[in-house]
């Protein structure tokens, strides 16, 4: 990757998208359409459909049709595995022209999302693949005269609604182990990030993917997302979003076919810093970056700095000099460490979180302004806030963007009751030298993860999922099999 194939690139002209259903592209029932802008410079550069019911269920056709005739879901595991690693093959091929669409459609900076977007998409469907003919079924122990078989077997079709942040990289936790169990998909990308996911689907049939089992309808949650959760014929929802479309999604199960429901929401994590951290400038930068990164549009961003009142000012100094140092500008621009917000509607949401903490008597410490404003894009100033009170909406509310929280801790009991004190539980981190501490800290906070002495990181070996608001969806790990598989009983008599 160099800058020169990454400008040669971010000019190129990207025809105007359709879906991509039963192995093939597809036109809508409807010539409507939805302008792509990015927020690099505020200028369209392509449009996708804006995909109707009845395409929903021409995708939700194809994907049944697929899992029925068993060209995908009665295909020996080592075969379906052949597949995905030729896919994963095709995803490093293409890695940048990826890389390079999703920066123009979402703003990440290129130097993340060439590692985060095809990268962990490429090493997902590979790891996924492996898998397959290493995940056995059970013996029970039942008596001599029974024979107990606990069989894995797919379940369907399933549905798939995928955030804009990373689109690519959360679509493959969901797609590479459902596909590799043995079901067909049907994927809705967000409206302002679906190009990688199309081509990603390209690629798979190119890879040798059967038609019908991986299928991409794009449009609006509103009406795409709402189709495919009422869909009677779709077996499985997996969504990462917010806490109110979550909702929404149980609701629609519940009026449709019961289908499971595997939500990954919101969260509010906290970052706890005691005196003695092992490195205080290691823990600033890497705090720093763990929430400004991606313009802080991350799930797991470290948004609450629980830092232990002894070291509090001194810290804040730390991680505003650190953030200091971190280059804002177009994120297709290799140095570039915080790159743009995602929509101008995201950047006036954040913005308007400012003037609420202000009004909360947060004291600002850094950034709190539009960026860039020359460019024509969604730029925001890195942005920190001390003296925020842990019942004040900025501590308690998601912003998902590059503003920061700095709370001050007493003792350990204290960073304990604030990192618990929210709705959410999805990720934390623990920074100190003491191994008892960090022990009882990992029991102790409310959350599906919990780095100790790092933050962010964990890799497909891991699961990713939180506790309370922040969902009950699981990705990656071997555990995702669990969503995507039925449990059947063989109880045999020997008699």
């Amino acid at each position: 990757m160099n800058q020169v194939e990454i400008d040669e690139l971010s000019v190129k002209r990207i025809q105007p998208q359709r879906h991509f259903i039963d192995g093939a592209w597809a036109t809508g029932v409807t010539e409507a359409t939805l302008d792509v802008i990015s927020p690099i410079d505020g200028r369209r550069f392509t449009t996708i459909l804006d995909g109707s019911s009845s395409d929903i269920d021409a995708a939700v056709r194809a994907a049944r049709s697929a899992y029925e005739s068993g060209s995908w879901s009665s295909r020996p595991p080592a075969e379906r595995k052949k597949v995905l690693f030729k896919l994963s093959e095709l995803i490093e091929k293409h890695a940048l022209e990826l890389a390079v669409l999703g920066v123009r459609e979402n703003g990440t900076e290129i130097s993340m999302a060439f590692k985060a977007e095809p990268g962990s998409a490429a090493a997902t469907f590979r790891w996924y693949g492996e898998a397959i003919d290493k995940v056995y079924g059970e013996i029970a122990p039942t008596p001599q005269n029974i024979l107990g078989l606990i069989h894995r077997e797919p379940i369907g079709v399933i549905g798939a609604i995928v955030p804009w942040n990373f689109p690519l990289m959360i679509g493959s936790w969901k797609i590479a182990p459902a596909i590799a169990a043995g079901n067909s998909v049907v994927v809705k990308p967000p409206e302002n990030a679906s190009l990688s996911l199309l081509r990603l689907a390209e690629l798979a049939a190119e890879a040798g993917l059967p038609k019908g089992v991986l299928n991409v309808v794009t449009g609006r949650g509103a009406t795409c997302g709402r189709a495919l959760a009422l869909h009677m014929d779709v077996d499985v929802l997996a969504f990462t979003g917010s806490g109110q479309v979550g909702r929404q999604l149980l609701e629609y199960s519940a009026q449709s076919n019961l289908k499971r429901v595997y939500l990954e929401l919101g969260g509010k994590s906290p970052n706890i810093v005691y005196a003695d951290a092992p490195d205080l400038d290691v823990a600033a930068k890497v705090s720093a970056q763990g929430i400004f990164r991606n313009a802080g549009q991350v799930c797991v961003a470290g948004s609450r700095l629980l830092v232990e009142r002894s070291i509090y000012d001194k810290f804040i100094d730390k991680i505003a000099g650190a953030t200091e140092k971190m280059l804002l500008g177009n994120p297709l621009k290799l140095d570039t460490e915080i790159g743009a917000v995602s929509s101008e509607d995201q950047l006036t949401r954040n913005l308007r979180h400012v003037e609420n903490a202000r009004a909360e008597g947060a004291r600002l410490v850094a950034g709190g302004r539009r960026a860039l404003v020359e460019s024509g894009g969604s730029y925001m100033e890195p942005t920190i806030f001390a003296e925020v009170a842990v019942t004040s909406s900025l501590a308690q509310k998601e912003v998902f963007g590059p503003i920061l929280s700095v709370i001050p801790f007493d003792d350990e009991a204290d960073a304990v009751k604030i990192a618990n004190d929210s709705e959410y539980g999805l990720a934390s981190a623990v920074w100190t030298a003491n191994l008892s501490r960090a022990h009882r800290m990992v029991r102790a906070i409310r959350a599906g993860v919990v780095h100790v002495n790092t933050y962010g990181g964990a890799d497909i070996t891991v699961p990713l999922g939180g506790f309370r608001q922040s969902g009950f969806g699981r990705d990656k790990s071997l555990h995702a099999f669990d969503a995507y598989t039925n449990l059947k009983t063989a109880w045999i008599s020997m008699s």
